[in-house]
């Protein structure tokens, strides 16, 4: 009886083992969205502001302020500046960085209607500095996105190619996401399609 009793329970631990293993694969962070879910929660998420805007960074999302810069650095990255190559982030952006932007000689105030690309010489592409950032003219997507209770963003998708300097050859694509709050000021920029940054924006508080 006590052999029994000894097989009895063994059998049901492996059992209970078995049963255990897919709830425990499946709490496993098995994509980038599961893994910011679950940061969120955690008590090492804090909370970034600006101008106002209150936004619950996952935990291992960094602020690097600059002014009326910031870069949210998400991953690896080698200098976190915006536009800067091989930095994992999105950027955020004040009045100031937004008005009277120099370029092609002159100066432009971002509305919305064309993408947000400061400059007028060559810019490396995110993704591989040895490459040249070919940004695209005609919006792939268009609309208003919720930025937190009560405020609407207007978003636009740009397409922007990724070349080589000589011979202008394609090596890549990519879109460059914008949510700009006109009236807050603010211009969110994400060139890295961020795995939850849109429920991060949607999830902002305002104060």
């Amino acid at each position: 009886m006590r052999k029994r009793s000894l097989s009895l329970a063994v059998g049901l631990a492996a059992a209970a083992a078995v049963l255990a293993t897919p709830a425990a694969a499946s709490a496993a962070p098995g994509s980038p969205m599961t893994a910011v879910s679950s940061d969120l929660s955690a008590s090492k998420a804090e909370v970034f502001s600006f101008r106002g805007m209150n936004l619950k960074l996952p935990a291992g999302w960094k602020a690097h302020r600059d002014g009326d810069r910031v870069v949210v650095v998400t991953g690896k990255c080698k200098k976190p500046e915006p536009f800067a190559a091989n930095c994992r982030s999105f950027w955020v952006f004040g009045p100031r960085a937004i008005t009277k932007v120099p370029v092609g000689g002159g100066s432009i105030t971002y509305t919305g209607e064309s993408q947000f690309h400061p400059f007028s010489g060559v810019v490396s592409c995110p993704f591989d500095a040895k490459t040249s950032w070919y940004p695209g003219e005609k919006a792939s997507s268009t609309g208003l996105r919720q930025v937190g209770p009560g405020h609407k963003a207007k978003y636009t998708a740009w397409p922007n190619q990724c070349v080589t300097e000589s011979g202008g050859r394609r090596t890549t694509s990519f879109t460059q996401q914008e949510w700009f709050l006109p009236a807050s000021k603010i211009l969110v920029v994400d060139v890295w399609n961020t795995p939850g940054l849109s429920g991060v924006l949607k999830r902002a508080t305002w104060s």
